[in-house]
């Protein structure tokens, strides 16, 4: 029997400190978080920033380190940061450093950087083992070679790789989130395909309780017949439904889930209630892949960003609002060419009738909420850009209007221009066959690092 902790979704959003004593007192193999994501956009891969704040990632890396220390288990931390780049696994390991201290113990930290040295992109670009997924950006060896940061997703190995190197926590760059928590069962000789498949769930935490409140903490116990998943919080509940629901969370196939080492399927799994809280999971299988590939994700920076945004309820406005907004970027894009040329970027979206989903509607709104974006190539530039098209949005009239000078929309903010600085776009969504096990060591690199008690 084999039990392990998902402390929540994502480090640093919380979870229950008297769910994660639930945990600790039932006892687990391990303690694990994922801590990033592409959710966002590709701004944190970009630029490096962290998603969430330094005191949020502290409380909840302190009490997990402190709980792993306790039950003398590793804790495992995937895509520090948020995008995973290596100066966020250093900045982690500073972290646990101060913690550890603060707490009175040593740790031995194992720190799997995993940004790619672009030489290798190169080489693989030529030999043909970059291979596209689905939407990814077109490719050529200048992309390859642009400013920003391009990180490679680890799997289970190279988190067991750390673990044989003695850690007591692993702190990874960009990695898969349910390699987290498949590595020590796979490693303990678990089935991988009920192991995936748990891996898979538990991934977002108590995310597989229906009637989840916040991010909380989930217990996985594994024994011969599958594995059992149970919300840490008493007031939650599993259910049939709501776990195989999960399998179906953030994967482009219902059933199929890809990793570096091959593919889960989990058409074969069952779900049974034990209890009103508890759910038993059966089967899943789990084929290995003829080449073993780490997927790539790059984001490079693109200019700087200005906003403006205000909403509309004139009747005559919204009647034709797709012609008279089709014609308002006609004349903001020849203002801004007057001045600028065509170095900038102009993007409008009306929320409300097509804001979200981009496609054409005939219903007419009562009300839309008009957002505009100019990219430049340095702030001043796209904050001018923007405050000129502000000016010329303001007042654009109407073909109905006959009466002098039209205020068109309402802007919620004074001064109306919103500088949001760098702005980036994903540049990578391939797959890099790996050719053994020193290149994977080779591309996910990992230091043990001495840290805490002086």
């Amino acid at each position: 029997m084999l039990s392990y902790i998902a402390l929540n979704g994502s480090l640093g959003t919380g979870f229950k400190e008297t769910s994660l004593e639930r945990g600790v007192a039932h006892g687990a193999a391990f303690i694990g978080a994922d801590s990033g994501s592409t959710d966002g956009g590709p701004y944190y891969l970009g630029s490096g920033a962290w998603i969430w704040s330094d005191r949020a990632y502290e409380r909840d890396l302190g009490l997990g380190l402190a709980a792993a220390h306790r039950l003398g288990v590793p804790l495992i931390i995937g895509t520090c940061g948020g995008g995973g780049g290596d100066a966020a696994v250093d900045g982690y390991a500073a972290m646990v450093d101060r913690l550890a201290t603060e707490h009175g113990f040593a740790v031995r930290v194992a720190c799997v950087q995993s940004e790619v040295d672009r030489r290798l992109l190169v080489d693989k670009y030529r030999s043909g083992k970059l291979r596209p997924l689905p939407g990814a950006p077109a490719l050529d060896e200048a992309t390859l070679q642009l400013p920003g940061h391009v990180v490679a997703m680890a799997g289970a190995e190279p988190i067991q790789d750390a673990l044989a190197l003695g850690a007591d926590v692993v702190l990874l760059g960009r990695c898969a989130d349910a390699a987290i928590f498949a590595a020590i069962p796979l490693a303990e000789g678990y089935d991988p395909g009920p192991v995936w498949n748990a891996a898979k769930i538990v991934e977002c935490g108590s995310a597989a309780a229906e009637n989840r409140k916040g991010q909380d903490s989930m217990l996985c116990t594994f024994d011969d017949d599958g594995f059992v998943l149970e919300p840490l919080d008493p007031d939650l509940r599993c259910t049939p439904n709501s776990v195989a629901a999960h399998t179906l969370y953030e994967t482009a196939d219902p059933y199929r889930l890809t990793m570096p080492s091959g593919t889960l399927d989990a058409r074969t799994a069952t779900y049974e209630a034990l209890d009103e809280r508890r759910v038993r999971v059966r089967g899943g299988t789990f084929a290995p892949s003829d080449a073993y590939t780490a997927k790539l994700e790059g984001a490079a920076p693109v200019g700087y960003l200005s906003s403006f945004w205000g909403s509309v309820r004139d009747p005559v406005i919204l009647r034709q609002l797709p012609s008279w907004c089709a014609s308002l970027r006609e004349q903001i894009g020849a203002r801004l060419s007057a001045t600028w040329g065509e170095d900038y970027h102009l993007d409008l979206k009306v929320y409300g009738a097509n804001g979200t989903t981009g496609e054409a509607t005939e219903a007419v709104p009562r009300e839309a909420v008009i957002v505009f974006d100019l990219v430049g190539a340095t702030q001043e530039d796209a904050s001018g850009m923007a405050r000129a098209a502000y000016h010329v949005g303001l007042h654009w009239p109407v073909p109905e209007w006959r009466a002098g000078s039209i205020t068109t929309f309402a802007h919620p903010y004074s001064a109306p221009v919103v500088d949001r600085g760098q702005v980036y776009r994903f540049t990578l969504n391939h797959a890099m066959v790996i050719d053994d096990a020193d290149e994977r060591r080779a591309v996910f690199r990992t230091t043990v690092h001495e840290l805490g008690r002086r």
